[in-house]
Parts: structure tokens; sequence; C-alpha cells
């Protein structure tokens, strides 16, 4: 009996501290107007996901040193850039004079160097023997070479068999897939708007491999859940009258520019996704279980 209260006791300070550093650090001068209990554990590996493009100088520092801020308290372990523009993005140019405390490692899709397709895998080490993938694909050939779904070729079809070929050689524990175009588009009805998926060969592909999150800028939906894949999108750099919303038919209109990043916390069993606004407001949180089975 005293031992499990001691477990107990233990799991309730460590939630506790986790939600009040996550206070502390996005409380920085600017209203908290919202934060969610962080249920995290000391084995669990954060990163950061955040929408590439152009800002104003003074946004980026903004940006960048709110960043930081979180890299330093929750030992962040890399930064996702979801950008068209890969290595040459202006984030990812100023990040090391604009935030010295985001030293971290970057990662970027579009036009990367990596290979001639522009995709890369980099695995990441998990507590307790485990591993993350990490996999990037340069999406943008997905908008250029137009061909009947079902059978790929040309560009397609090369990034079609490279994500094939990479994901068969490999069996992490969790699989995350980033590219810069969504994959889920809207199906609009009488009375609800519904998640309709772009690229059915790659779902296959994400089903058929064990995918658990495809993360992107965001289109019309933050969060869509497809066959187990959950479909995440990238709120920043928003622009007006977006709807944004959930692929269950809820959806609501934005009409003021948003930025921010999402904050990813990635445990044994499952991944807890904040959406953190420049304001240091935290208005969104996403769970997805383990292969994807549940998601909030």
């Amino acid at each position: 009996m005293e031992r499990s209260t001691t477990s107990w006791l233990r799991t309730l300070g460590i939630q506790l501290s986790l939600c009040f550093a996550l206070y502390i650090v996005l409380n920085l001068g600017q209203p908290q107007k919202l934060v969610y209990n962080d249920n995290g554990s000391p084995f669990d590996l954060y990163f950061i996901s955040v929408r590439g493009g152009f800002r104003s100088l003074q946004e980026q520092t903004h940006l960048l040193k709110l960043m930081g801020n979180v890299a330093k308290a929750y030992d962040l372990k890399f930064v996702v850039n979801i950008s068209e523009l890969g290595e040459d993005d202006p984030l990812m140019q100023n990040v090391t004079r604009l935030s010295p405390l985001l030293n971290v490692p970057w990662y970027t899709t579009g036009g990367s160097k990596h290979d001639g397709f522009g995709c890369f895998l980099h695995q990441v080490k998990l507590p307790r023997g485990r591993m993350l993938d990490i996999l990037s694909l340069n999406t943008a050939s997905l908008q250029v070479d137009t061909v009947v779904v079902g059978s790929p070729s040309g560009k397609r079809g090369n990034l079609s068999n490279w994500l094939t070929r990479t994901l068969k050689a490999t069996t992490s524990d969790w699989r995350v897939v980033v590219g810069f175009h969504p994959l889920v588009a809207c199906k609009e009805n009488e009375e609800e708007f519904t998640a309709k998926l772009i690229n059915e060969p790659l779902h296959h592909i994400f089903v058929k491999f064990g995918v658990n999150v495809y993360l992107s800028q965001q289109g019309c939906f933050s969060y869509a859940l497809q066959d187990n894949v959950a479909y995440i999108g990238n709120p920043g750099l928003i622009k007006e009258n977006s709807r944004l919303g959930y692929g269950n038919g809820r959806y609501r209109i934005r009409t003021e520019m948003t930025d921010g990043f999402l904050l990813h916390r990635l445990g044994s069993l499952e991944m807890v996704t904040y959406f953190v606004t420049s304001a240091g407001e935290i208005v969104n949180k996403i769970v997805v279980q383990q292969r994807g089975r549940q998601v909030m």
C-alpha cells in the first residue's frame, strides 16, 4: 500500500511539474488563456514542427525566441521545418543569429540536398531501445506530375517507390512522414465538411507500413484520421478566412493571421501535439496513440 501511494505521488508530481513548466515557458509576459495537463514522463522525447516561409524580421525573432525557450525547458531534440524553400528557408538561415537557445538539429522539407528526390530518412533513438523514423517527402512532385490515380508514373512513381523501399527497410516503433502539401482536402455537402484524401496511393502505403502521422502545412483541416493514419496540419502563417477544424464535420472561420508552431511530445504509447501561437497561447491539443489507433 505504501509503495502504491509513493508511485502515485511520484506520477502526480511529474505531471504537475510538466504542466507548470509549460505555463512558465509560454507565459513570458504574455497572456496564457488555456493550458492542458501534460501526462508525460521523463522518458518522453520532445520536438517542434514549424511552418517555414517569409516573415518580417520582428516576427522571425519573436517566433524563434519563443521556440528557443521551449527548447531549453523541454530538452528539445530537433525541429522539423515545413517549407517549400528547403534549406534556403529564412527561419533556418537566421535561427543561430536570432535564437541561440534553439541549438538543435533542423530538418526541412522541400529541396533537401540529401538525394535527387528531395526526400530523406532520419532515425532518432528513443529511450528503452525504441526508434523514431522521420521521413521527408518532396511533395512538390505530386503537384506537377498529374497522372490517373492508381497509376503512378514519372516523379510521382519515384516518390512512391522511394517511400515503399525506405519503409520496408526499417522496423521503427514510430513513423512520422513530413511533407509541405496537405494530403487531405475538404468535401462539402449540405450540412458539413468532411475529409477527403487527395492521394490514395500514398495513403495506401502509409496504411500498409504502419505510418502513424503525416505532418504538413494546414489545408482546410488541422487534423483528420483516415484508416488509423493521423493527418496533422501546421497552422503557422494561416491566410485570412481559412476554415479550421477536424475531419468530422466541425469547422470554424479564422479571420486573423495566425502564426506559431507545433510542440510534439512522443512517448512509448502516444504522441501529444500542442499548437502554440506566437502569443504564447496553447489553442489545440491532439493525441495520437501508437500506430495511430486513436486521435483526440
